[in-house]
């Protein structure tokens, strides 16, 4: 009997201190827009593994794909306000919430990816990190989407005459919705998680993105055309409730930021693959693409709306970015 009450004390402790562990795990949620299969998926996957390990299991961060928590602007305001812990988001609906960023979303800012992530990984890019702190948000990390490229249903784009009267998707961004209207385009703002649809329906001609987005959302179904104008880099941001994060222990605000980093570099390492086969897989799906485009044509038609930016975020701060090795 005395065996017996042994046990079952021992048994008692096991199951309490196996219920106190699992009460001591504190589980987050983060989103994207696009497929698990993609580079936005990469990125929060990588960021769930790696802080899982960092804080030995004692936070555990929940997946979602497709834009099933919302579209970036739902999202986004969700970690603001505290009611979803985490999500990745381009910069396409970031200005709506911190007006700073919007200097980089300027047309032809950047030269290749070399540049735009020494941008972003230098003084420049982690300056503007802390931007989104006043905002509510705790911003871990830039990620990429990358160099996004026009694709449409009417009519191949060799120069940027072929643009004007395009009705084109383009994210809620003003930046780009000022620099689209310069190149003779009907922008048509949408939530990312509308523009298959749209496409499919007719209600868009087409839409901008880089080549990781085309191919992971399937674009090649709906869209005939592709033009590979790299016009705008399209930067990503790991972003936190700020409330939720300053209640981390500090080694744990470390493994957070820690964890963010190495999904950064796994998120453009998978841009830099999806770049790598992107033409060739959507020319064997039946697209039409135009590889060799003359960019100096397309920055000279965007001249108004480039002095127009001087003046809104002064040429000094433009040429820091475009000048910056």
């Amino acid at each position: 009997m005395r065996l017996n009450a042994i046990a079952l004390a021992v048994s008692a402790l096991a199951i309490g201190f196996m219920s106190s562990a699992a009460s001591a795990q504190t589980v987050m949620r983060i989103s994207v827009s696009t497929a698990q299969n993609s580079h936005q998926g990469v990125a929060i996957d990588t960021l769930a593994k790696e802080v899982e390990k960092r804080t030995n299991g004692r936070y555990k961060i929940q997946a979602f794909y497709g834009g099933s928590l919302g579209a970036e602007r739902e999202a986004t305001e969700a970690v603001q306000l505290g009611t979803q812990e985490l999500t990745w988001t381009s910069t396409g609906p970031i200005p709506n919430f911190v007006p700073e960023v919007k200097i980089l979303d300027i047309p032809f800012l950047f030269r290749d990816y070399a540049h735009a992530r020494a941008v972003l990984d230098g003084p420049i890019g982690q300056e503007m990190l802390k931007k989104f702190e006043s905002k509510g948000m705790k911003a871990l990390a830039w990620g990429e989407n990358g160099f996004r490229h026009m694709t449409n249903n009417k009519r191949a784009i060799n120069n940027p005459e072929d643009m004007k009267g395009l009705k084109m998707r383009t994210m809620e961004n003003p930046v780009h919705i000022q620099a689209y209207k310069g190149f003779g385009i009907i922008p048509t703002p949408m939530a990312f998680t509308e523009v298959f649809t749209a496409m499919q329906q007719g209600t868009v001609d087409g839409q901008e993105n880089p080549l990781s987005v085309i191919t992971a959302n399937k674009f090649e179904q709906v869209q005939k055309h592709l033009t590979l104008t790299g016009h705008v880099y399209s930067p990503g941001v790991f972003l936190m409730n700020k409330g939720a994060f300053d209640k981390l222990a500090p080694a744990d605000q470390t493994a957070f930021l820690e964890a963010a980093k190495v999904a950064a570099k796994a998120n453009r390492d998978r841009v830099d693959e999806d770049e790598k086969t992107a033409v060739k897989y959507l020319s064997s799906k039946g697209m039409q693409v135009v590889e060799n485009v003359d960019k100096s044509k397309y920055q000279a038609s965007l001249a108004p709306v480039f002095a127009d930016f001087e003046k809104q975020f002064g040429k000094a701060n433009i040429d820091k970015i475009r000048n910056y090795k």
